[in-house]
């Protein structure tokens, strides 16, 4: 139960909702978070955040640290401008 956190703008992510495997080489291939909910939670529509591997950078005690560019969340934007 760590707290996922953006490096690139400090944002907490959530918690780990759930992870992608690759059965084959017996890695994971992604963390999934839980969706922005929100208004679309409302109308039954969560789009899940997934996190391939390769962007998580470092796995602590207390929280996991990703790098996620791009990332737009409906809770931060007003008028189409993002925080």
């Amino acid at each position: 139960m760590r707290e996922v956190i953006n490096i690139v703008d400090g944002r907490r992510l959530g918690e780990i909702k759930d992870v992608e495997l690759d059965l084959e080489r017996g890695r994971i291939r992604s963390i999934i978070l839980p969706g922005t909910g929100g208004f679309f939670r409302f109308f039954g529509r969560n789009e899940d955040i997934v996190v391939p591997w390769d962007r998580i950078k470092k796995l602590g005690i207390d929280v996991i640290l990703v790098e996620v560019h791009n990332f737009t969340d409906p809770r931060h934007e007003e008028n189409g401008v993002v925080d």
